[in-house]
């Protein structure tokens, strides 16, 4: 355990974040899956949809410094692919 107090108000700080940031990232991980879901079941507008929102929640995630900015890129990119290939 932290003994200073700077060390203990620390500790504190780091629990808060990791909550945050455990949502923020499962936020992040339900939105591409719904995006490829509907993909797999090729609806056009369910996968339009949910890139929209997908785009959001990756952007806000890597504005908020939990995911690095370039893998929120990454990510958007992979998925408009994903999107704009379906038949």
């Amino acid at each position: 355990m932290a003994n200073t107090k700077q060390a203990l108000k620390r500790h504190r700080q780091s629990l808060k974040a990791r909550t945050r940031n455990r949502v923020v990232k499962s936020h992040v991980k339900n939105a591409v899956k719904s995006v490829h879901q509907a993909v797999k079941v090729n609806d056009k507008e369910q996968a339009q949809a949910a890139l929209r929102r997908a785009n959001a929640v990756l952007d806000k995630a890597a504005s908020k410094g939990v995911i690095h900015w370039r893998k929120a890129s990454r990510r958007i990119s992979r998925l408009n692919d994903a999107v704009n290939n379906m038949q």
